[in-house]
């Protein structure tokens, strides 16, 4: 049956193709287009909506894609019926989706950086390279450029709807490779002159001193407390020195867990605004809702936000993404023009229609449920220790109990097959770092044996150096 239908595009922004396909899916949603029903022959809804043939052919081929509707040789365009989820062979009869582990029972248990489970975003991703190699909206012979990348940048700001950034349109984004390269190109736009520096936590994500290095900027270290940086600390090293960005990780500090609440972040601010000093946040590792604004949201005119899907979807794919202040936007185009043009066109392609998945935001839940399984797991053997662990956090911080010194535990844990971080990696060279560990969360392994493993270390707590053999 055809359809009198009609949609309305003229108000809506972006390419008419995905304007069109936005409003024919909002009718399928709705109801106003059945299941079934036939669309418009696109010389037709062209000539009525004034626009080219081709774009409600680009329109028809891209909701064709998804599955929104199917082309019947000879007979027209019509809406799809729903289709069933595919079985995965790695769900539970519940709720959450059972990773599919690709080391069943490793010789060595790997807990030095979270490893995802694939609980149907390995399927989803072939799926969408299968698109993209297939009809390649950006092609596969140019350039990347801005305009091409605009719906990417627009995916984007999709993905992080309700993380507290403030007002923020697509031209404020870079897409990067990954958070590390992220933070390089922040780092890149703001610093000048022949000695900079760079303030960090006094233990803090390792790749923020290595950006710096390569930079030739010089990295000083903030005392904390359990609320992250001490403002104070920072006024006092900015009087005397070039002190022009801070690197920080508020939400989910790496290593320790800890949360920077909304006031320290307001007295951070204060002391940036007063010495000049950008912020650059890191939240890579947040799963869960933000749980109090962003340092782009507070300051928008030095606040800086980096992020990627590494702890979500992949790290494989290296896609990342950067916020700039407003004042700053086009010194960070700059740095990744001038650097490495931008992204590959079909990576970019890829992160538009990843980004934009609603399967991909469940695959990102079920990540988050399984990684709370397995830190459940360690606060079941090791609570009985200072631990600090969130279920939305891919890791758990452990402070040893005396007898332990953070060198020797890990040695002997890996004694035991497995592989533990100590403070000093994310200390400097020179600093004092406390008697603690970082156990990151392996959900590629099969859970009784991960449970395995967090025993052997709970073994070892149990009996440091001094009462071995006793």
């Amino acid at each position: 049956m055809n359809t009198i239908w009609l949609p309305e595009i003229e108000s809506r922004n972006g390419p008419k193709y995905k304007a069109l396909a936005d409003a024919i899916r909002e009718a399928v949603a709705s109801g106003t287009l059945k299941v079934k029903q036939k669309l418009p022959p696109v010389r037709d809804l062209a000539w009525s909506l004034k626009i080219t043939p081709g774009t409600v052919a680009r329109a028809y081929t891209l909701l064709t894609d998804e599955g929104t509707l199917e082309a019947a040789v000879g007979r027209g365009t019509f809406v799809s019926a729903p289709k069933p989820a595919p079985a995965h062979p790695g769900f539970f009869t519940d709720v959450i989706a059972a990773p599919i582990q690709t080391e069943t029972h490793p010789d060595v248990v790997r807990l030095t950086s979270p490893l995802l489970p694939d609980v149907g975003q390995v399927a989803l991703i072939q799926s969408l390279m299968a698109q993209v190699a297939a009809r390649p909206q950006s092609g596969v012979m140019h350039y990347p450029n801005r305009t091409t990348f605009r719906p990417a940048r627009e995916a984007v700001i999709h993905w992080l709807r309700g993380t507290p950034l403030g007002a923020i349109d697509q031209e404020d984004i870079v897409l990067s490779h990954g958070g590390q390269n992220g933070v390089s190109l922040a780092m890149q736009a703001i610093l000048h002159g022949p000695e900079p520096v760079i303030l960090i936590e006094e233990l803090s994500y390792p790749g923020f001193r290595r950006a710096a290095a390569l930079l030739r900027a010089k990295v000083i270290a903030i005392p904390m407390d359990e609320h992250g940086m001490m403002p104070q600390a920072i006024a006092n090293i900015a009087k005397n020195h070039n002190v022009q960005a801070i690197c920080t990780s508020p939400e989910v500090h790496n290593p320790s867990g800890l949360f920077t609440p909304e006031t320290r972040r307001e007295e951070i601010v204060e002391v940036a605004r007063a010495h000049d000093i950008q912020i650059i946040e890191d939240d890579c590792y947040r799963m869960g809702a933000a749980r109090a604004p962003s340092y782009r949201m507070l300051a928008p005119e030095r606040g800086w936000y980096v992020s990627s899907i590494s702890k979500t979807l992949t790290p494989a794919l290296r896609i990342g993404f950067v916020v700039a202040p407003k004042p700053l936007v086009p010194a960070l185009r700059r740095s990744a023009e001038h650097g490495f043009f931008g992204l590959a066109t079909p990576l970019a392609d890829l992160a538009e229609r990843l980004l934009s998945d609603p399967r991909a935001e469940t695959c990102a839940r079920d990540v988050s449920a399984v990684f709370s399984q397995y830190a459940q797991t360690c606060v079941n053997h090791l609570g009985a220790y200072d631990l600090t662990w969130h279920e939305d956090v891919p890791f758990v911080w452990l402070k040893l109990p005396e007898g332990w010194r953070a060198s020797a535990f890990c040695q002997a844990a890996e004694a035991q097959k497995v592989q533990i971080r100590p403070a000093e990696e994310f200390a400097g060279r020179e600093a004092r770092a406390p008697h603690a560990v970082r156990i990151a969360l392996n959900a590629q392994i099969a859970h009784d044996h991960f449970e395995a493993a967090v025993m052997r270390l709970r073994l070892l707590l149990d009996n440091p150096p001094e009462r071995i053999g006793v």
